[in-house]
């Protein structure tokens, strides 16, 4: 089964897609009569700086001549990338099978959680044997080589069922009924996610991008996908393509201590609360965690909406697992589990005998009663309630990260508290 892969051929500014430019590789390989396995849609390092949006590689699994494969590559690039774009450097890799050896394997792991070199992954494919075709810097060559170690690198997967508008439509704004949207999304739910946010009102599978996407509908599995897309009203859909892909399956995610985190990557981590959150200007809330003495600031951004007030209710002491990518040294929250809660607080005590709360009796003399003359040596205990329970807690579907796992996909190692 050969692969052929590729990698960055959309601009941030001009649109397009590189999901449409591995569709139209798959259109054209079954045009010549090749049969097509699938398409694969892998999400790499989303702290990637030069990334356009989801930092995504492409790759098509087809039973084809390797030679054919890098044909049809070569002549979907060459026709639709946005190559004027200076920042655009598509790659092509093309592999003659699926089963990649253990350096390609590595080197997709690596690229899913790490910034890698277009020199590395150029040698590497050529070790293997592999046939490449690069423009401008190649750098493509990096995702697309991960793209075909992606189906031997990782085992869990989903679905995303994108449809097309026709070319003439692109920049213009989109036709899609919200109210259908809202109803499949509704009716799919929870095998289909983050299509739509509910208290937000948005539709979060309609992209506002000048590319070809008219949405794009993720899930389990390819028949919920497929029913919720055909189900929404919306201008003519002028092509459709199944993706298998890693999208909301926190591939990106590494377990580490405070004391390893590092830039640009993303990390699962154990701390502790080690201050009050404060909102900054922008909204923005920042919360320090600590562990074995080392503190690193936390961040629910404005972009995150309504998590910032689940972040806006820690407290000092709550034993929490914060996921996130690391940015100037600033943990990012995309979740957050609830371990442990600080349900106390220190309180000046009540007399026993009228009910009334004591008064300071002076530096270090602790409290009394003027009227019972009463008297407790300092602060008690006191249980508060708390706007927190135990549990996982996430950023709303509208500022989630493609390949970060919504709570609703369940195998949590706690209560969940999803949003929607």
């Amino acid at each position: 089964m050969t692969v052929v892969a590729l990698d960055d051929t959309d601009s941030r500014e001009r649109g397009m897609c590189t999901t449409y430019a591995a569709h139209l590789v798959a259109e054209r390989l079954r045009e010549r009569g090749a049969s097509v396995e699938r398409a694969l849609l892998v999400r790499l390092n989303p702290a990637v700086e030069y990334k356009t949006r989801g930092n995504a590689a492409l790759a098509v699994h087809a039973d084809v001549d390797p030679a054919v494969g890098l044909a049809v590559a070569e002549e979907v690039v060459a026709e639709a990338a946005e190559t004027d774009d200076p920042r655009t450097n598509p790659g092509v890799v093309v592999a003659p099978d699926a089963d990649a050896p253990d350096p390609i394997t590595e080197f997709a792991e690596r690229a899913m959680r790490e910034h890698l070199d277009p020199g590395e992954a150029s040698a590497l494919a050529a070790a293997h044997g592999y046939e490449t075709a690069q423009w401008a810097n190649g750098r493509g060559v990096v995702g697309a080589l991960a793209a075909v170690g992606a189906w031997s690198a990782f085992g869990e997967w989903t679905r995303e069922r994108i449809d097309y508008r026709a070319p003439e439509r692109w920049g213009t704004e989109r036709d899609v009924d919200a109210e259908s949207v809202f109803s499949a999304a509704d009716a799919a739910y929870p095998d289909a996610w983050d299509t739509v946010d509910r208290e937000e009102d948005e539709l979060v599978c309609v992209p506002h991008t000048p590319g070809p996407i008219l949405y794009g509908i993720r899930g389990e599995d390819g028949e919920t996908v497929a029913e919720v897309a055909d189900a929404i009203d919306s201008e003519p859909v002028h092509a459709s393509e199944l993706f298998v892909t890693n999208q909301g399956t926190d591939a990106h995610l590494r377990e580490a201590n405070l004391a390893d985190l590092e830039d640009g990557r993303a990390y699962r981590v154990d701390a502790t609360v080690a201050g009050e959150p404060e909102t900054r200007r922008g909204g923005h809330v920042f919360v320090p965690v600590e562990d074995d003495g080392v503190r690193v600031e936390c961040a629910a951004f404005e972009p995150t909406k309504r998590f910032r007030d689940r972040v806006r209710a820690l407290r000092p002491g709550d034993r929490l697992t914060v996921c996130g990518e690391v940015s100037d040294g600033t943990l990012k929250l995309e979740k957050f589990a609830v371990r442990d809660l600080d349900a106390t607080e220190l309180a000046t005590p009540q007399c026993p005998d009228c009910g009334t709360s004591m008064e300071s009796a002076g530096a270090d003399q602790g409290y009394r009663c003027r009227d019972c003359g009463t008297a407790a040596p300092g602060k008690v205990e006191r249980e508060v309630d708390r706007d927190l329970e135990r549990g996982w807690y996430e950023v709303p579907p509208c500022a989630r990260r493609h390949v970060a796992k919504p709570l609703i996909r369940g195998g949590w190692d706690a209560p969940v508290h999803p949003e929607r």
